[in-house]
This record gives C-alpha cells, sequence and structure tokens, in this order.
C-alpha cells in the first residue's frame, strides 16, 4: 500500500461537482443566461420536488486555522442583522426572478458558524425564507452547529422552524492538536450539544472528524474516535485534512508543513478510525463519510440514491441547489453559480438590487455525461460506461491508459460497459474520477490549485 501511496498522493479535486471551480468556462457565462437556466429547471422542478436553499452565514468569533472555508473573524456581532437583511433581499430577489409561488424542499445553514447567530436573528432569517411559499410534504432542514457556541436555545429554536439534522465539527480531542489549530474544544461541550439536541428531538446528528491535522498522532485518532463512539452520532464524518495555504484569505497558518503528518501516516489514521467505526455498526458512505445502518444516508447508499453536490453527499438529489449569501453556490444542474465572497461588498449589491454573483459556468452535454459518472464512482464506486460511445477516440486513449494502470494496481476492475471500484481503490476515488477529468486534461492549469488525495 506505501507504494499505491506515493503513485498516488497527487494534488486532486473532492469533486462535489463536475467541472471542479477552478475549470468553470467563466468567458462564456452571463447573468442573463444563469437566469435562464434558473428558470428553465424551476418549472420542471418545483411544483414536484421544490429546491434546496444553501444559506452561507460567515462568521466566526475566533480563527481555526485548519479551516480553508470563506469566514470573517468578528466579536461584533452587530453585524448579524445587516447581513440577514441582505440575504432576505437576495431571496426576494429570486422570488421576483421566478415569478411563481416557490416551494422549498430543502435548507441548510452553513458557515463560518451559524451558531454565531442569536437564536431570535436565525428565527427572522427562516420565517422570512418560509413566507409566501409552500413546504413540499418531504423537507430537510440542516444547520452546521459549533459545539462551543450551539445553545439549548438555538437548538430548541431551530427545531421549532422545522430543523432535524445538525452537524458538529469536532475535528481532533488531543488538546496539543486543538492548540495547533486554534479550536480549543473540550469534549463536555460536544457531550452538551449532543446530548441536548438529541433531548429536544433532533432525529440525526452528524460529528466532522478529521485526520491528518498537525501533531496528529495515532493515540490521538483512537481517542478522538472512542469519544465519538460515547456519544453514538447517527453520521460521522472523517474527512482528510486539506492542506491548501496558498489560497487567498485562508486560516492554514499557526503550524509548518513538517508539522503536518507524512501521507503515509495519514492513510493509517483513516485505516484505523475506519476500522473502529465499522467494528462499532457504521457503514462506509462513498468517501469520508460514515453512518448507521438505520440513517437515511446509508439507506440512500443502499438503494443506489445516494448523490453529491456542493454541500458533499445528499439524500435527496434535488435538482435545483440555490445559494444565498457571500460565496454560496447555486447548482441547476445545467449551470453552476456563485455568489462574491467579500460580506461588505455582497450587502452592497444587494442593496442595490444587483444580483451578487461573481462567476459561473453553464454545462455542456460533455459535462452532464462526465459529471454523472463521476458522481457514480463517488456515491457508488461503479458506473456504466460504453466506452465507443461516451467518447471519441482521442480523448479514449489515455482513459483506457489511466483505467487499465488502475485496474493492474488493484484499485478498479473494468471492461467496455462497467467500471467497479475495489475496497483496494475506495482511498483513491479522487484519482479514479480524475481519469475522466476532460476538462483538468485538456486544460493543465500552472500553480497550486487543489489539496493531494491522500
Amino acid at each position: 500500500m506505501e507504494n499505491l501511496i506515493k503513485k498516488y498522493n497527487i494534488p486532486g479535486p473532492r469533486y462535489t461537482s463536475y467541472p471542479t471551480m477552478p475549470y468553470w468556462d467563466t468567458k462564456n457565462f452571463t447573468e442573463a443566461t444563469w437566469q435562464n437556466s434558473l428558470k428553465e429547471v424551476f418549472k420542471k422542478t418545483n411544483s414536484t420536488k421544490g429546491i434546496c436553499i444553501y444559506i452561507h452565514l460567515p462568521f466566526c468569533e475566533s480563527l481555526c486555522t485548519f479551516c480553508g472555508c470563506n469566514k470573517r473573524i468578528t466579536k461584533n456581532h452587530a453585524v448579524e442583522t445587516p447581513y440577514i437583511e441582505a440575504l432576505l433581499k437576495e431571496w426576494n430577489m429570486y422570488l421576483n426572478i421566478l415569478c411563481e409561488t416557490t416551494m422549498i424542499s430543502e435548507i441548510h445553514l452553513g458557515g463560518g458558524s451559524p451558531s454565531f447567530f442569536h437564536p431570535n436573528n436565525l428565527k427572522k432569517l427562516i420565517n422570512g425564507l418560509l413566507k409566501n411559499v409552500k413546504l413540499a410534504d418531504k423537507i430537510e432542514f440542516s444547520f452546521e452547529g459549533n459545539p462551543n457556541n450551539t445553545s439549548a436555545a438555538h437548538l430548541q429554536t431551530l427545531y421549532n422552524l422545522g430543523f432535524r439534522r445538525v452537524s458538529y465539527g469536532v475535528q481532533d480531542y488531543d488538546p496539543v492538536v486543538q492548540k495547533a489549530i486554534h479550536r480549543i474544544q473540550p469534549f463536555e461541550n460536544v457531550e452538551k450539544a449532543t446530548t441536548g439536541a438529541k433531548a429536544i428531538g433532533y432525529e440525526s446528528i452528524s460529528h466532522d472528524l478529521i485526520y491528518g491535522l498537525p501533531f496528529q498522532k495515532a493515540e490521538s485518532i483512537v481517542d478522538t474516535i472512542e469519544k465519538t463512539l460515547s456519544l453514538k452520532p447517527d453520521r460521522i464524518s472523517f474527512y482528510s485534512y486539506a492542506h491548501v495555504p496558498w489560497l487567498p484569505g485562508n486560516g492554514q497558518r499557526g503550524f509548518h508543513d513538517e508539522d503536518l503528518p507524512s501521507a503515509t501516516d495519514k492513510y493509517h489514521f483513516y485505516e484505523l478510525g475506519k476500522k473502529m467505526l465499522l467494528e462499532n455498526g457504521y457503514f462506509e458512505i462513498g468517501m469520508d463519510n460514515f453512518a448507521l445502518e438505520n440513517d437515511p444516508l446509508y439507506l440512500a447508499f443502499k438503494n443506489k440514491t445516494l448523490s453529491r453536490n456542493f454541500m458533499g453527499y445528499t439524500t435527496t438529489n434535488e435538482k435545483l441547489l440555490l445559494g444565498l449569501g457571500v460565496s454560496s453556490i447555486s447548482d441547476t444542474g445545467i449551470s453552476y453559480s456563485q455568489n462574491i465572497k467579500n460580506v461588505d461588498e455582497y450587502i452592497k449589491l444587494v442593496n442595490e438590487n444587483i444580483l451578487p454573483i461573481l462567476k459561473g459556468h453553464i454545462l455542456t452535454k460533455e459535462d452532464v455525461q462526465i459529471g454523472k459518472k463521476i458522481n457514480e464512482i463517488m456515491c457508488q464506486g461503479s458506473t456504466i460506461w460504453n466506452k465507443n460511445n461516451d467518447f471519441n477516440a482521442s480523448e479514449l486513449a489515455p482513459i483506457v491508459v489511466k483505467l487499465t494502470q488502475f485496474e493492474k494496481d488493484g484499485l478498479i476492475t473494468f471492461d467496455n460497459k462497467y467500471l467497479s471500484v475495489t475496497d483496494t481503490g475506495k482511498p483513491f476515488l479522487r484519482n479514479i474520477c480524475m481519469a475522466f477529468d476532460n476538462r483538468m486534461i485538456r486544460d493543465t492549469k500552472i500553480g497550486q490549485i487543489f489539496s493531494q488525495t491522500i
């Protein structure tokens, strides 16, 4: 395995979309085209499935130095009201564009730290979103909570508004690791937030763990997993730390590269954690995710209805994901758009009744075709393909060369119609998907873009 790690530990996308953002065709994107695609998909799906809304709440009181998300660090909670007002204005702009009564099936609050906001302000936000809209028969409302500041009032307020899923960022319980990543978070805080959510009635509680953090050791992984198992969350995300310090505005500092575990150590950390989870009733879902047998995520995986979008794995597979707030991404299935990343600029544009779109991409037929294969590999570990019809001759040759090498290394089995990832190949899902990534193959960019695949 060590030879495979050395061979395949290269920079690569996590494939929450295809094409990945660095390869979007932004030059040929226009807001008018984006709006047309939005309205087209909305008319096809709104009355039957509804839409999914992702809301980015970027504020945090302190900087976690492992975090690559778009955030603004402040202890000034006066920022809450103008930002929420801007979110509701942006939402109303979209309601005016869509011109029909909108049905909502999902709401997800991400960040940043949604629990930075006062519960009453979150109530104002959700009530504003739900005003003059319909709710689907089956809804899924979820939020990301910081265990250090998610209060009983947060949990109860959001529960009363229809939220039934909460995800807590745990990362690691080792005090040395916590100090390095500037996330001091005692187990007692996580325990209180988790048991509080269960007592109120939340149906799915998730813990996010990270392996590959600075100063992390095998003992830390074992201790963190054991503490997590004692709380028995319904889902566990066990992510590989994505070290991307070159990205602008990134908070990944406060430690040196030599403080990070090697790729081989990271792999062993993952296998160690995975073994403990599988032995305690969890099932592996795609890449980095685990769930109990009765959780909808596992059921979707088992029934082959699992999908993946910009928020990660999803059980609902809605065609229309609308992103609100700074840096949020929207996905219609045939187009993407991303909002601007600066809070002040975002508020200014929305107050001027201008959609705060930074860039976007209109998917081609080839994009949709390849995206479907990548999604199937990421979600089910297999895909049906016809190498003679799905790709032209010039594209097919390098794909077959790569797949043949993967097969030789025991990562996949494939023939003219079917590709399946082996157990050995599961840690290399990103590498396998890269074989189909025509935009990356055709447009080799210079410089660091992605984190390492291991």
